[in-house]
């Protein structure tokens, strides 16, 4: 049984891992972890990407190598890639990154801008998408992270960052700027339809207003949130305000788009005692169209003339399906769906998922528990 813990104790279980990661373990895990995600039913990943350098902050020879690392994992896996490459400078407001976190932090900014141009001028741009992100506030100081949005915007890439998951990064981040994570970003001008809101759990009235007058989208990662004990974000009251929502799966300890998208809803009755918060209609375009949009696919999503031939396709034979009637089916879907019900996916037209095996890596499972245990004996 799981010791009694929270998000910061898992931290430093992650630190841990993050520790042992070099590009081919990288490789390795991601390709694995990425094939896992298309058997589920994704066709595009956004990858929060900060373990850049070597043990101490050491540059690899190429300062991008686990980026490509990334980079070929998705092409090995069949799934669509936006490498959200992460600026990370920090461990807490004012206080340089140390111990493990030095793999992640390119120094300051410069450093940042000057590692992320380089990979955008290496990188085949045809099947892959280079967006940005600043970790979190707690990372990064506000005008850095108004610089980074910048950059993004600057080359129509999306923006993505960490706001609110817990309140101890708000306390720590009022004590060092006076205000919330959510004023300050706003202030910094990284807030709008280009940005994307991760979590959003502990969030001032004031903050609601600004994400959504903005159009700042919001991924809530249901799963996940329950997980690390985050608690429930105000994922109904954000959409009123304006706020499109999205569905990520964030820390891949469960991927399953249909717990992430019924999650949704049902911790949103779990917050209310009310039932029905989102539509169907709703929940599906969180975790498709919106999801897309959230990191820069705006062609991918929706079945319709022009867009990207995505494509998933589910067995009504399963038990979990039994009773669906086409008035019913998507209901049944969203509520009552596993990810063992998918049989055939489609990405941008190419099929990497029939008759529920990948089409390019022969044992997804076999791979995954290689690259975890390799992981478990390095040391």
């Amino acid at each position: 049984m799981e010791r009694p813990g929270n998000f910061w104790t898992w931290r430093d279980t992650m630190y841990a891992v993050a520790s042992k990661l070099d590009p081919d373990r990288y490789r390795r895990l991601a390709r694995a972890a990425f094939a896992e995600m298309a058997l589920a039913g994704f066709s595009a990943v956004g990858e929060f990407h900060y373990v850049h350098h070597a043990a101490g902050g050491r540059p690899y020879s190429d300062p991008n190598e686990m980026s490509l690392a990334l980079v070929d994992a998705a092409r090995d896996s069949g799934i669509r890639l936006t490498l959200l490459d992460t600026c990370y400078l920090e461990r807490a407001p004012g206080k340089p990154a140390e111990d493990v976190q030095r793999r992640f932090s390119d120094g300051d900014l410069d450093g940042w801008l000057a590692r992320v141009d380089a990979l955008c001028a290496g990188v085949d741009l045809a099947d892959v998408k280079i967006g940005a992100a600043a970790h979190s506030l707690r990372a990064v100081p506000p005008g850095v992270a108004g610089r980074v949005a910048q950059w993004a915007a600057g080359r129509g890439a999306p923006f993505h960052v960490h706001v609110s998951e817990q309140p101890a990064e708000n306390e720590a981040v009022a004590a060092a700027y006076g205000a919330s994570p959510v004023s300050l970003l706003l202030e910094a001008g990284a807030l709008g339809a280009s940005t994307t809101a991760v979590h959003a759990t502990h969030l001032h009235p004031t903050d609601v207003v600004a994400l959504g007058s903005t159009g700042t989208t919001i991924c809530m990662c249901p799963t996940t949130e329950r997980a690390l004990a985050d608690g429930i974000g105000p994922a109904a009251v954000l959409a009123a305000a304006g706020s499109p929502v999205a569905l990520g799966t964030d820390s891949h300890a469960l991927i399953d788009p249909f717990e992430e998208a019924r999650g949704l809803e049902l911790d949103e009755r779990l917050a209310s005692g009310t039932r029905g918060r989102f539509t169907t209609s709703a929940i599906l375009a969180a975790a498709t169209s919106s999801g897309h949009a959230a990191i820069g696919w705006h062609d991918a999503g929706r079945i319709e003339p022009g867009a990207r031939a995505d494509l998933v396709t589910v067995s009504l034979a399963s038990v979990r399906l039994a009773g669906a009637t086409p008035d019913t089916l998507l209901e049944h879907v969203i509520f009552s769906a596993a990810t063992t019900d998918v049989t055939d996916v489609v990405v941008s037209g190419r099929c990497v998922v029939a008759g529920g095996r990948h089409q390019l890596i022969e044992d997804v499972a076999g791979e995954l528990a290689g690259a975890i245990a390799d992981v478990s004996r390095s040391t």
